[in-house]
């Protein structure tokens, strides 16, 4: 196969689920060993779309509005891969590759970067922390 110039976009195609599950991967690797050490048992998803249940608890008006989400107990809550209750599901990162590449299309950033943000904005909430918090582990991933 021929190389084509990094500005000739027509044989490519939108990343598929897999391609956003590897950036996703790769951007959790990043992060300081000690942040994914306490990330043990959360399970990292990625899905073409929020479901309905979703988009209606979340409050959104479209299928587009929800970039990424967090759901289980997070480690403030006294929740974690140890204290998981019979029958409870594991803490879960959703990540949502429509909504994701929609975004990315609009604004002028890596898609690598938009899902890493998304990915530790997400996992801050199994910490509990604030935007300041994750903004500096973001920081640490990228150096």
């Amino acid at each position: 196969m021929t190389e084509t110039p990094e500005s000739d976009w027509s044989p490519r195609r939108a990343p598929d689920l897999a391609a956003i599950e590897a950036l996703a991967e790769a951007a959790f690797a990043r992060l300081p060993e000690a942040f994914r050490a306490l990330c043990e048992g959360v399970v990292i998803r990625v899905d073409e779309f929020p479901d309905d249940e979703t988009l209606e608890e979340m409050g959104c008006e479209s299928e587009f509005d929800l970039l990424g989400l967090f759901r289980g107990t997070g480690l403030a809550q006294g929740g974690g891969a140890l204290n998981l209750a019979s029958g409870q599901f594991p803490n879960m990162v959703w990540l949502y590759r429509r909504p994701l590449l929609d975004y990315w299309a609009e604004h002028d950033e890596t898609l690598g970067h938009l899902v890493a943000h998304v990915l530790v904005h997400e996992i801050g909430h199994h910490f509990g922390l604030s935007d300041d918090d994750m903004s500096a582990i973001e920081a640490a991933a990228e150096e």
